[in-house]
């Protein structure tokens, strides 16, 4: 992150969210935390890895600021440490030339990341980004309105979709998703038979102009679709189609 931080005030409606920032570099994480703190949130910081894991599962902040090089525990144990007892938001700090931290935080269960070095407005657009995201989970703001009613339950055979409860059920056994995850199956499902071009899913999840780089939309799709039933190498529920997008299959036929 850039050291010459603007401590302007961007203080938007979002009310003293807890943030806990994992960074070792100290300067940096008394930058950041000052920078968040003048825009309304409540910000803690650790800086060694393994603590981290033990104050995430503690404390359940509201959201996660992770950096990948850490003492104890680097970025990608923590987040899959606490993965499955924390739901959430996982905002991953990433090098920015290297595509496969970037690949690997999202399989490991983080629902953003942001390059490294970052500009503080990036960051607390990110933050609010995700904040928005999973502010209200009974709430389907932010997903594209399906035709009819958009119902808060999609049936397709022995997939369940819950929206009110946001849960997913396949042939009755409950499918372990992230956030972000579930938020991206929504999205698509609710469009089902609709091709969803990755400019528009980016916008929808994101709230950002897609750049046509970021692989975040590829890396999830790739592992929802062993998750609820769909064939990795020849996907039939949740297909790409070529140069457009991603299309959710309304009906699938047996073969």
């Amino acid at each position: 992150m850039e050291t010459n931080m603007d401590m302007g005030n961007e203080a938007g409606n979002v009310s003293h969210p807890k943030i806990l920032i994992v960074e070792d570099d100290e300067r940096l994480a008394s930058l950041s935390k000052d920078y968040l703190e003048s825009n309304g949130m409540d910000v803690g910081v650790v800086g060694d890895g393994t603590q981290a894991i033990h104050r995430i599962v503690a404390e359940q902040p509201d959201l996660v600021v992770l950096d990948l090089m850490l003492p104890g525990a680097d970025g990608l144990e923590v987040c899959r440490e606490v993965r499955s007892k924390f739901s959430k938001p996982i905002l991953m700090l990433t090098a920015r030339t290297d595509d496969m931290d970037q690949v690997l935080g999202l399989e490991m269960g983080a629902d953003d990341y942001v390059a490294k070095p970052v500009r503080p407005r990036v960051l607390l657009a990110r933050i609010r980004a995700l904040l928005r995201r999973t502010e209200d989970k009974t709430d389907s703001a932010g997903v594209a309105t399906a035709p009819e009613a958009n119902p808060d339950r999609l049936v397709f055979g022995d997939l369940l979709i819950d929206n009110g409860a946001r849960e997913v059920r396949l042939e009755s056994t409950t499918v372990d998703l992230t956030s972000a995850e579930y938020d991206l199956l929504w999205l698509l499902a609710s469009n089902a038979g609709k091709i969803l071009s990755r400019e528009e899913i980016f916008e929808q999840l994101r709230g950002i102009e897609y750049d046509g780089q970021d692989r975040s939309i590829d890396v999830r799709v790739s592992r929802i679709r062993p998750k609820v039933g769909d064939d990795p190498m020849n996907p039939r529920r949740i297909k790409t189609v070529r140069s457009k997008g991603y299309l959710f299959v309304k009906d699938m036929l047996d073969s």
